[in-house]
C-alpha cells in the first residue's frame, strides 16, 4: 500500500501564516470553513481549497483547533513524545451511543434475545472473532471449516486451524479474567493462549520478544510495505508496566472514558510490538478485556474483526495518520469506533433473522414444543441441513453446557426417532434420520 503523505512541520507552518502579515483576516476566513470530518493531511490535499486560504494555510488552523481541544494521555513514541486526543462532536455521540447500548445493568435477556437463546448468541461472536482476527493475520481457511473446527472439538490440522482454535480459547480466557486488573502477567498469559504451537519459535510463546528478533511491521498485500517499526526490545518491560497503569486507570491522567481507554489500549501494545508474533490478536483482545473489565457487557456478543477484516487497509491507514500527524490518536479512534458502530448492527441485524427463522420454525413445527429449547434449535437446524452431523461436543459448545446434559439432549432425540447416531472412530456422531418432517409429525 502506499504510504500516507506527512503533513508539513506546525513550527514552518505557523512561521509562514506570522510572517503574512493577515494572521487575524485568514483566522476569520478559516472559522467559516472548518472541515466536518476529521481529516488527515494526506486526505485535506485533496480536497476543495477555501477562498482566501492556501492549503497550507488551511491545515495550519486545522492543527491549531485540535491542539487547543487535545488532551495527552501517558503513551509515549519512540522520543518520548506523548500520544494524544481530543473529544470531538462525533466522538462524543458515538460514546453516548456505546453507553445507552452496552453499559449499564441493562442486560441482553430482553424480548429479541431470552435467555434460552443467550448462550448461542455469545458462542457465535467467540467463534467469528477467532476466526476473523485470525484471517486478518493471514490464517487462511475457509468459514465453514474454522466454524465445524470449533463446534466439533477435533484437532487443528494446519497451524491457520491452529491460531484460530487459541483465538477461540483466549476469548474464552477474557470472560474469565475481565474482572481481574491487567498485568505482565496477565498479558503474557493470553499471548501464550493466542500463539501456542503456531509459532516457529515455540519459545516465544508469553514473553517479550528479544534484542536479536528484529520486528518490522509490514501492510501485507501485493505491495507489501514497511508502515512500522516499533521501539526497542530493551524498553519493553517499562512500556509494558506503563501500558498496565493505564488500562487500571493508575496513570494519573484523570477521566478517560472507558471506550477511549479501551481503544488506546489497543493501539498501544499494537505500537508497542512486544512480541515476536501474534501482536495484533492480542491487542484486539485486550480491547475486549478492556471492554469488559468496564461494565460493557454487549461486548460479549459483537466481533469487531469480522468489521475489520473487510476493510483491512483502513485499519492499517488509522495507525499510520495517528502515527505521521503528531501522534494524535483520534484518527485510530474514530476508525475504532466507526468499527464498533457496524458491529453493533450487524449483531441486532443477526438477532433480528435469527428470531424470524425461530418464529417460522415453530409455526410450522409444532410438535418441537415438546422438546426442550436446545432440542428444538438442534432440530431446526437439522431440517435446514439434513446431512449435516452433529457431536455431543458440538451441542456442548454451542449451548454452553455440561457434557451430560449435551449426551442426553441427543440420546433423547434417538430415542423419539428423529435422530440416529453411529460410531466415528472413538466418538459418536448424531444425524437427522430421513424424512424428519415426517417423524416429527408422528410424535
Amino acid at each position: 500500500m502506499k504510504l500516507p503523505l506527512k503533513p508539513p512541520p506546525f513550527e514552518e507552518l505557523f512561521a509562514e501564516v506570522i510572517q503574512s502579515g493577515e494572521y487575524m483576516e485568514l483566522s476569520q476566513r478559516f472559522y467559516g470553513n472548518v472541515p466536518k470530518k476529521y481529516l488527515h493531511w494526506d486526505q485535506l490535499r485533496h480536497r476543495q481549497i477555501p477562498d482566501g486560504l492556501t492549503l497550507r494555510q488551511w491545515w495550519h488552523f486545522i492543527k491549531v483547533q485540535r491542539v487547543a481541544a487535545s488532551k495527552k494521555v501517558t503513551l509515549p513514541d519512540k522520543q518520548g513524545n506523548l500520544f494524544s486526543y481530543n473529544m470531538t462532536e462525533s466522538i462524543s455521540q458515538a460514546l453516548h451511543g456505546i453507553d445507552m447500548k452496552s453499559g449499564g445493568s441493562i442486560r441482553i435477556e430482553d424480548k429479541n434475545i431470552g435467555p434460552h437463546t443467550r448462550d448461542r448468541y455469545l458462542v457465535r461472536s467467540l467463534i467469528e472473532e477467532a476466526i476473523t482476527s485470525s484471517q486478518i493475520e493471514g490464517a487462511s481457511t475457509t468459514r465453514l471449516v474454522a466454524k465445524n473446527l470449533i463446534r466439533t472439538g477435533r484437532k487443528p490440522k494446519d497451524r491457520s486451524e491452529e491460531m484460530i482454535l487459541n483465538n477461540y480459547r483466549a476469548m474464552e480466557s477474557i470472560r474469565e479474567l475481565k474482572n481481574e486488573p491487567l498485568t505482565q502477567e496477565l498479558v503474557f498469559n493470553i499471548h501464550e493462549i493466542i500463539t501456542r504451537e503456531t509459532l516457529d519459535e515455540p519459545t516465544a510463546a508469553g514473553r517479550f520478544r528479544r534484542e536479536s528478533e528484529e520486528i518490522k511491521v509490514y501492510s501485507g498485500g501485493t505491495e507489501d510495505t514497511l508502515v512500522h517499526v516499533p521501539p526497542p526490545a530493551s524498553e519493553l518491560p517499562w512500556r509494558m508496566k506503563k501500558m498496565c497503569e493505564f488500562a487500571n486507570g493508575e496513570d494519573g491522567a484523570g477521566f478517560i472514558h472507558p471506550a477511549i481507554r479501551s481503544i488506546v489500549l489497543h493501539f498501544w501494545l499494537a505500537y508497542d510490538h512486544p512480541f515476536f508474533d501474534g501482536n495484533g490478536r492480542t491487542a484486539r483482545a485486550l480491547f475486549y478485556w478492556s471492554m469488559l473489565h468496564h461494565g460493557y457487557w454487549l461486548f460479549e456478543f459483537i466481533s469487531i474483526s469480522e468489521i475489520i477484516l473487510k476493510g483491512k487497509t483502513q485499519y492499517v491507514k488509522s495507525f499510520l495518520y495517528t502515527e505521521t500527524d503528531g501522534n494524535d490518536l483520534n484518527y485510530f479512534i474514530i476508525y475504532h469506533l466507526r468499527v464498533i458502530r457496524r458491529a453493533i448492527r450487524a449483531l441486532h441485524d443477526y438477532i433480528a433473522r435469527r428470531t424470524g427463522e425461530l418464529r417460522e420454525l415453530e409455526s410450522q413445527v409444532k410438535s418441537l414444543a415438546l422438546l426442550n429449547y436446545r432440542q428444538r434449535d438442534i432440530v431446526g437446524s437439522a431440517l435446514r441441513h439434513p446431512n449435516r452431523d452433529y457431536t455431543v461436543r458440538g451441542h456442548q459448545t454451542v449451548h454452553n453446557v455440561v457434557y451430560q446434559t449435551a449426551r442426553t439432549d441427543l440420546l433423547e432425540l434417538v430415542e423419539l426417532g428423529l435422530f440416529e447416531k453411529r460410531k466415528r472412530r472413538r466418538s459418536w456422531i448424531f444425524r437427522p434420520v430421513a424424512g424428519l418432517e415426517e417423524a416429527l409429525g408422528m410424535l
